[in-house]
């Protein structure tokens, strides 16, 4: 029994934030159908896409969308990523898919949101962190703001908010026994992911410009160092016992400050795996910088099985753990009609 086994979930394919976000759900044990347009997405398969049953609909034909209805009926979750306005003009907006669904979670995901002056303009990751306010503190201190990828917005301000709005209208559904619409905005989930640091602009703590502060790279104990073969070394040493223990890990009289300067030039000293071993028995706060492609072979990632393979292509595995039920063992997608999954969930 996984956490999620009962829970039927009809995704609208898309790109980047709602199939991470339906992965985890997949990954909690939902039954999660994709359905795809004719010709597919454009992207390659993918990790992403993971644990599924996929269908083939053209929602711009009677045909298709009557498909979509019949499985939107039996769902308990409807997930969908287009501009505010294409659902309904296609037919499947909310108003129709809770006719026949009451109970139904209806999940959009979008970079803006349902309204505001920019719900309908387009945008991507970096453009959401940006109006949120979460773009602007990242970076060196004198460069330019710099990306970080597209965590923030699409994966952990866009999809991990939306698993959470979905779960949340399941629990009130056992409640009331009606489902409702899930706006999940990146813009507002990168906004989210500030509120610490809003309250340390609040009580004065965050003082300095970009790369001048205490969490930013702007303090020596809080960054990365390159080691002798070109790799790097995280320091955390916030806390005082955690600084004494990194000074003599590195070999410096841990009863005093020490520069920036010096603890580049003492890193520089040795290679990343030297420093690896000299700081595993010492609590500093002081770990190696690995790549994606590293880090599934770090000693504690492969204790945990963080990572795992699924169709020979390494990735993370789900997450959380759960205590008494489990998660889905990630498998690749398989092909299906709309008939066969019918043929299961009407028997539920």
């Amino acid at each position: 029994m996984t956490t999620l086994s009962a829970v039927r979930v009809v995704e609208l394919a898309g790109l980047g934030a709602a199939p991470f976000g339906c992965m985890m759900l997949a990954d909690l044990g939902a039954d999660v159908v994709r359905v795809d347009r004719p010709g597919g997405s454009g992207m390659p398969p993918g990790p992403l896409d993971r644990s599924r049953r996929t269908v083939t609909l053209d929602l711009k034909t009677p045909a298709g969308l009557d498909d979509l209805l019949s499985l939107i009926t039996h769902a308990d979750v409807l997930v969908e990523g287009y501009r505010p306005g294409v659902a309904e003009r296609l037919g499947f907006g909310p108003l129709p898919c809770h006719k026949i669904n009451p109970g139904l979670v209806y999940a959009r995901m979008t970079g803006w949101g349902q309204d505001g002056p920019l719900a309908a303009r387009a945008g991507h990751d970096i453009d959401y962190l940006a109006v949120a306010g979460a773009l602007e503190p990242l970076g060196r201190a004198g460069e330019r703001p710099h990306a970080p990828l597209n965590l923030l917005g699409d994966f952990a301000g866009g999809g991990m908010l939306m698993v959470v709005g979905v779960l949340a209208a399941l629990v009130e559904r056992s409640r009331s026994g009606l489902g409702q619409v899930v706006d999940a905005a990146m813009v507002d989930g990168s906004a989210l992911l500030t509120t610490f640091l809003h309250g340390l602009i609040a009580d004065g703590t965050w003082r300095g410009g970009r790369g001048e502060n205490l969490l930013d790279g702007g303090a020596p104990q809080y960054d990365t160092y390159e080691t002798a073969d070109g790799g790097y070394m995280a320091v955390g040493s916030l806390e005082p016992a955690f600084y004494q223990a990194l000074l003599t890990g590195l070999g410096l009289d841990p009863s005093r400050s020490v520069s920036r300067s010096v603890l580049a030039e003492r890193f520089l000293s040795r290679t990343r795996d030297e420093w690896t071993t000299i700081f595993e028995g010492l609590d500093a706060c002081v770990a190696p910088v690995l790549s994606p492609v590293e880090a599934p072979a770090h000693p504690h990632n492969r204790a945990r099985g963080t990572f795992v393979a699924v169709d020979g292509v390494t990735q993370p595995g789900p997450a959380p753990r759960f205590s008494r039920t489990g998660n889905q063992e990630p498998q690749p997608p398989t092909a299906a009609t709309v008939a066969q999954v019918l043929s299961g969930w009407t028997l539920k």
